[in-house]
C-alpha cells in the first residue's frame, strides 16, 4: 500500500476542518441536483411504460457493468489487460453512465487509494458520510482530471477525446432513451436511472467504508458488504479490494458473489480481455483479522480526534 504519512485535519472535537475549496458550491452543483428533480417530477408526469422499465433495467445493471469492469477494475486498477478496440469500448460504456471521463474518474480513484483514510483521500468517511456519499464532488477541488496520476491512459489520443466531450456522450445516451421509450423512456429510463446508478456506486465509497465486516488488516476504513456486493456487481467486497487493489476478483471466495468477476472470466474464454490477477492462497491466507472487527483506519482517526481535544481543552 502506498499511503500518505500526513494525518486527518481536525478541528477541535467537531471533526474535520473544510477547507474553503473542499465546501459545495451550491452554483455549479445546481445541475446535479436538477438532475434528481427533473428525475422525480418527469417520473411522475409521464409515468412508467413497459419500455421505460425494461429501459430502466437495462440502464441500471447494464451501464453498473462498465463502472466496475471498466472504469474501477480496468482504468484504475488495470486488474486485466485487453485490446485498445475494447478498451475503447469500456471507456464509451462508461461515459454514457454520467460519471464524467474514465480520465477523471479513475484518476480520483487512484488518489483515494494512495491516500485512503488520511487528510488527502479523496472521499474519506472520516470526513463525515455527507462528504464521501457525494460532497466530494460537489466542491470546486476534484472539478479536473488528475493527469498525472492517470499517464497511463491519458497518452490515447481517444480517451482524451471522451474525456473532453463526455458532457456531450451523456446527452447522446439520453436522446437514445428518448427516442427509444419516448418521454417515459426519457425521465424514467435515462434520469432516474442514472440517479439510482449515482447512488449505487456512492455507496462504496461511503456505506462500504463505515457498515460491514473486515477480513483483512488494512490502513483504512474498508468493508465487506453484501448488499452492496449485489447491487454493484461484486464492487462490495471493498476490503478485500483494499487488501488486494490490483485483484480483477473483489469477491475472494466462491460464496462471494462478484458478476463483474465472472463477466470478466467469460469474456477471456474468447481473448477479449486477459492476465486477470486474482489473489494466491497465501495472500487469501495473510493477514486475516479473528473476529472480523480490527479497523485500523478508525482506530488512527479517533486518536488524532483524540489528541485534538486535549489540546484544546
Amino acid at each position: 500500500m502506498d499511503h500518505a504519512t500526513s494525518t486527518p485535519t481536525v478541528s477541535g472535537r467537531s471533526g474535520f476542518e473544510r477547507p474553503s475549496d473542499e465546501k459545495v458550491n451550491w452554483v455549479s452543483s445546481i445541475p446535479f441536483l436538477a438532475f434528481h428533480v427533473v428525475a422525480l417530477v418527469g417520473t411522475i408526469v409521464f409515468g412508467i411504460t413497459p419500455i421505460a422499465l425494461a429501459l430502466f433495467v437495462v440502464m441500471v445493471w447494464g451501464r453498473i457493468w462498465f463502472i466496475t469492469a471498466g472504469y474501477h477494475r480496468y482504468f484504475a486498477h488495470r486488474s486485466y489487460r485487453t485490446s485498445r478496440a475494447f478498451q475503447l469500448f469500456l471507456a464509451v460504456g462508461g461515459v454514457m453512465c454520467v460519471q464524467k471521463g474514465p480520465l477523471w474518474w479513475a484518476g480520483h480513484h487512484r488518489e483515494h487509494h494512495r491516500n485512503s483514510d488520511t487528510e488527502n483521500d479523496v472521499h474519506s468517511p472520516l470526513k463525515g458520510f455527507w462528504w464521501s456519499h457525494v460532497g466530494w464532488i460537489l466542491c470546486d477541488k476534484f472539478g479536473e482530471a488528475p493527469l498525472e496520476r492517470i499517464k497511463d491512459f491519458a497518452k490515447y489520443p481517444e480517451l482524451r477525446f471522451i474525456e473532453k466531450w463526455n458532457g456531450t456522450f451523456a446527452l447522446l445516451t439520453a436522446l437514445l432513451c428518448l427516442l427509444i421509450g419516448g418521454w417515459s423512456g426519457l425521465f424514467f429510463g435515462f434520469f432516474l436511472s442514472t440517479v439510482v446508478l449515482w447512488h449505487n456506486t456512492f455507496l462504496v465509497n461511503s456505506l462500504a467504508h463505515v457498515v460491514g465486516r473486515r477480513r483483512y488488516v488494512t490502513d483504512d476504513t474498508s468493508r465487506n458488504n453484501f448488499l452492496i456486493a449485489l447491487t454493484t456487481h461484486g464492487e462490495g467486497w471493498h476490503n478485500n479490494h483494499h487488501y488486494y487493489q490490483a485483484s480483477a476478483r473483489n469477491g475472494f471466495f466462491w460464496w462471494e458473489i462478484d458478476l463483474t468477476y465472472q463477466s470478466l472470466r467469460v469474456l477471456s474464454w474468447f481473448n477479449i480481455v486477459r492476465d486477470l490477477k486474482v489473489p494466491s492462497a497465501e495472500m487469501l491466507a495473510a493477514n486475516r483479522i479473528a473476529n472480523g472487527n480490527v479497523d485500523v483506519g478508525m482506530a488512527r482517526a479517533q486518536l488524532v480526534l483524540a489528541e485534538a481535544a486535549s489540546v484544546n481543552v
